[in-house]
């Protein structure tokens, strides 16, 4: 393996009140991000708090720029600017002024392995007390009951009686979920949150689910975080999506099924996972797929 603090790159304008103890947020992007659940997060707290660079990682090796092209803007016979992706770690303050450390950035395509050891580098040259990451996953879950979230971490007492809809499951891998078990193996604290996303809203903004990962998150660490715009975003949200499903009776029924369903799973009396369906109440995904499609542009284009 190459060396990984080679990847690493400190501002040379770093003070030790950058470097005091605290935990690290990942918002990083990974291969399933519903309701760009981990973007709004991220967003949100690089904008609603100041956000001070601390260092950057060598992106130009961790990237597969043809699997995943930035975009740049063609001006009549010019390109004039570029959108450069990023790997940033940033420090941060909650409103009570406590430390803590945000990453955001496209997840590596190569050497994660190799950013695993950088990381823990970090972690422990700013003595990182706990690591904590958020995301969306599509469950046949209804916008209109309460937002479900799975978590997962090195210690179950982190979590403490938190329950999973889910037994064992073999999963496409991430970045951070290797960095969570590597970590495990080394005996540090790291707490995974996977929020439910329902399905029919996985490829939109779904602001719910950030703020419920927002809320999971402080819970998890202490930190005060600021919350109002991701709250007025929102509902700014649930009334956009009320209005397309008001608008398409066939959307509107399956939600009603969704809903149907979800209480009986909340009930505990008929099925062992929101995972089940009802195959006589849920039409099939060829049959709705143009209209979730046409439900997905109304919802888009109110942004």
């Amino acid at each position: 393996m190459l060396d990984p603090r080679a990847l690493i790159r400190f501002e040379a304008d770093a003070t030790a009140q950058d470097l005091r103890p605290g935990p690290l947020v990942i918002t990083m992007g990974a291969f399933i991000d519903a309701g760009a659940t981990a973007r709004l997060l991220g967003d949100h707290l690089t904008t609603s708090s100041p956000a001070r660079v601390l260092c950057t990682f060598d992106i130009d090796q961790l990237l597969d720029y043809r699997g995943r092209r930035p975009p740049m803007v063609f001006e009549s016979n010019r390109f004039v600017s570029y959108e450069d992706p990023a790997l940033v770690l940033y420090a941060m303050e909650d409103r009570d002024g406590s430390p803590y450390y945000l990453l955001v950035g496209p997840e590596p395509d190569y050497q994660w392995e190799r950013m695993v050891e950088a990381l823990r580098f970090v972690l422990k040259a700013l003595n990182i007390t706990l690591v904590v990451s958020a995301h969306g996953i599509p469950m046949a879950v209804p916008h209109t009951r309460p937002v479900g979230i799975t978590a997962h971490a090195t210690d179950p007492a982190l979590i403490a009686d938190a329950e999973s809809p889910f037994g064992t499951v073999q999963v496409p891998a991430s970045f951070a979920s290797l960095l969570e078990l590597r970590l495990g193996e080394q005996g540090r604290d790291a707490i995974g949150y996977a929020v439910h996303v329902p399905h029919y809203l996985a490829q939109a903004e779904f602001a719910e689910g950030a703020l419920t990962a927002l809320n999971a998150i402080v819970d998890a660490t202490g930190l005060n975080l600021p919350n109002d715009e991701l709250v007025e975003k929102a509902g700014i949200n649930r009334a956009q999506i009320a209005q397309e499903v008001a608008g398409n009776e066939e959307v509107a029924h399956v939600i009603g099924a969704l809903e149907r369903q979800y209480d009986a799973f909340v009930e505990g009396k008929e099925r062992p996972s929101l995972l089940a369906t009802e195959s006589a109440e849920l039409p099939s995904a060829e049959e709705l797929g143009a209209d979730f499609e046409q439900f997905l542009r109304g919802v888009d284009g109110e942004h």
